[in-house]
């Protein structure tokens, strides 16, 4: 994640070179990081009221993507913890723009992630997270328009851990990628979030 931006430190700096000969420029660029990437896609899967939702019902808001699995011993639960909290920071300042945001919680456990094993979940974090789960088959192919890697790891004394890779995506109101949001802390996820959102 981190090399692009190192390859592109040359170019940064060239531009900030040129700008103190020139007239200012604004400090965000132009484009958001992850505009034109291949990432997200239509589904269809079910929330945690037993809802069956397309990702037309989000048309119009930009959401916040995070997959995971509610038996997460440690990242899941910690990730949604600060996505609940950066969404309150972001009510407080801004509660127009964080009425346009809704926080989607993808299960990539659909065996053990019900609706009702989801909606006491995400019902903890944050009132407005939404709980999606489907079959299996379901699953991987949202999960592979993402850009998310997950597999079922070793079995333990309390069943069995889920693999997975770990990312946050702004979405636009259209579905689109805006930009990957800091895990931490929840202020870091509520500036990148104002940053690119209009």
């Amino acid at each position: 994640m981190y090399m692009p931006r190192l390859m592109l430190a040359p170019a940064a700096l060239l531009a900030a070179a040129l700008s103190s000969c020139s007239s200012p420029v604004a400090s965000t660029p132009a484009q958001p990081p992850l505009a034109g990437a291949r990432i997200g896609g239509p589904f269809t899967l079910v929330d945690q009221n037993g809802r069956t939702v397309t990702d037309d019902d989000f048309a119009g808001r930009y959401r916040i993507m995070y997959f995971g699995y509610t038996f997460c011993p440690d990242v899941c639960p910690t990730d949604a913890q600060n996505i609940g909290a950066g969404l309150r920071l972001l009510e407080k300042s801004d509660p127009t723009l964080a009425a346009r945001v809704v926080p989607i919680f993808v299960s990539i456990d659909p065996a053990r992630d019900t609706p009702a094993v989801l909606k006491q979940f995400v019902a903890a974090f944050h009132p407005r997270m939404i709980g999606l789960t489907g079959s299996a088959a379901e699953i991987a192919r949202v999960a592979k328009e993402y850009g998310v890697f997950f597999a079922r790891g070793k079995g333990t004394q309390d069943g069995y851990l889920m693999e997975h890779s770990r990312q946050i995506y702004l979405m636009d109101p259209a579905g689109k990628p805006l930009a990957l949001l800091p895990e931490t802390p929840p202020q870091a996820l509520v500036d990148e979030i104002a940053k690119w959102a209009k």
